[in-house]
């Protein structure tokens, strides 16, 4: 026997993983050569959405609880670190961090209250927490400039001296997103990969039979609320960041359904599934959009198909034929048994 360990095949989302990243890390080189310089900013977006998309898939995906309340957490990173700027007077990482302490702080306190719920309860109460901060913003229009948004100045992410690294850079602006969103990425996946995570699937599956060995159903679901709540406010941050301005729609439940749909598309349940399933539709908004005015009807035509003939998204197709070409693999590789071999033989 060889004392050496054999190398370990890669997974195909570790395959799909690093065609990814190959593909983001030249696309500003890439796409201003092949389409346009526009496209780089949708690529930038897209990255952002992924994330938020990806805290839906923690809660509905991994312990089973469908949010519609991701919005008031994103809603919240934005104005946290809109408000670091315009009133507090911060430079860029202190307020970057408000943003996110604020949206996460959000989380905890409103995770309290909304995992002593499930099923469709806890939908409605995490709709109910977004309405409530929403008609928040939009009633003290003086300070958060409601519905209509707040414009911001965002200063230097660095600066020494005459050297600065502004996000106005464009390429420096998604290379950053691209870092942030790669960090929310592998701190999701390390997480997925502990026992926490083996936890969450446990509590996803039977709670109580999870409660038998020792979890406890609630402490685990309000993890993993404030975990997906941390995500969705580095998203809402990022987004922030991006677009310049903060409004109150981003506190609004219908952001949260754009995520619930993207996860939905793309795969739930799956790493990178959320991923795929927000770059499809935005995809498709963008170029239907120039032809069509009612393009969200072809969305929604799409959206019906994948639910109804791929219940599992279109991660669960991949994942379904890669299994299906490995099995089919295995079974021509096999060798025959000795009898028929005999038998040919003789023949």
């Amino acid at each position: 026997m060889n004392g050496s360990a054999s190398p370990r095949r890669l997974t195909l989302q570790h395959k799909l993983g690093l065609a990814v990243l190959a593909f983001l890390l030249v696309a500003p080189y890439l796409l201003p050569v092949v389409l346009d310089d526009f496209w780089v900013n949708v690529t930038a977006e897209l990255m952002i959405w992924s994330l938020f998309a990806a805290s839906v898939n923690l809660l509905f995906g991994y312990t089973g609880l469908l949010s519609f309340g991701q919005a008031l957490f994103f809603g919240m990173g934005a104005y946290g670190v809109a408000f670091g700027f315009e009133y507090l007077d911060m430079s860029f990482w202190p307020a970057f961090f408000l943003g996110v302490g604020l949206g996460t702080l959000t989380a905890v306190v409103a995770g309290i209250f909304a995992v002593r719920l499930t099923w469709h309860y806890f939908a409605i109460i995490t709709v109910v927490f977004s309405l409530i901060f929403y008609f928040m913003a939009v009633g003290t229009k003086e300070l958060t400039g409601g519905d209509d948004g707040m414009p911001l100045s965002v200063p230097p992410v660095l600066k020494v001296g005459s050297f600065e690294l502004s996000l106005f850079d464009q390429t420096f602006q998604y290379y950053f997103i691209m870092a942030i969103v790669g960090f929310g990425f592998y701190l999701m996946w390390r997480v997925l990969q502990s026992p926490l995570g083996r936890a969450f699937v446990a509590v996803r599956e039977n709670d109580m039979r999870a409660s038998l060995i020792g979890l406890s159903p609630y402490k685990v679901r309000y993890i993993s609320f404030v975990l997906a709540g941390f995500l969705a406010s580095l998203a809402g941050v990022l987004f922030c960041l991006f677009a310049r301005y903060a409004t109150a729609q981003y506190l609004f439940w219908t952001v949260s359904g754009e995520g619930v749909v993207w996860m939905i598309v793309g795969g739930a349940g799956t790493l990178f599934g959320p991923a795929i399933g927000t770059a499809l539709l935005i995809v498709l908004r963008e170029e239907l959009s120039v032809y069509w005015e009612h393009y969200l009807l072809i969305v929604g035509v799409i959206v019906i198909l994948v639910v109804t003939f791929a219940p599992q998204g279109i991660m669960g197709l991949i994942n379904d034929w890669v299994a299906r070409r490995e099995a089919g693999k295995r079974a021509s590789s096999k060798p025959e048994p000795v009898a028929a071999r005999e038998e040919a033989g003789d023949g």
